[in-house]
């Protein structure tokens, strides 16, 4: 009794997870410009779109009637959104100068600005 509600419950989380995963990548996707994603050298913007947005819909549905069944695709496309995040997303920030860069400015600053030798 106690191990099937455990398994509803880990169910319920990785479920949770794989569509919290696919509309987080998702939006990333849709934020981008599109001259970026030919700049990065990736992919279209629509093809990344499609890709996850497909994402999106097996895990609505597979979060609703069809539960194990879509297992197989929900993987698939949490492997799609997973490679969006890890290596086209970074491409596209690294393209468009989005974020700030580790250290926030000049290589000679400090944690309280710039430092100057004790000149």
């Amino acid at each position: 009794m106690l191990m099937d509600k455990f398994d509803s419950a880990l169910w319920v989380v990785t479920t949770l997870v794989l569509l919290g995963m696919a509309v987080v990548a998702l939006v990333f996707a849709a934020l981008g410009r599109e001259d970026a994603y030919r700049a990065a050298d990736k992919k279209t913007k629509k093809f990344w779109l499609l890709l996850l947005g497909g994402n999106l819909v097996v895990n609505l549905v597979g979060a609703g009637l069809l539960g194990p069944m879509f297992m197989m695709f929900q993987i698939a496309g949490l492997v799609a959104a997973i490679v969006f995040m890890v290596d086209v997303r970074p491409a596209l920030r690294e393209v468009t100068g989005g974020g700030r860069r580790r250290g926030g400015g000049s290589s000679s600053d400090g944690p309280y600005g710039p430092y100057n030798g004790g000149r």
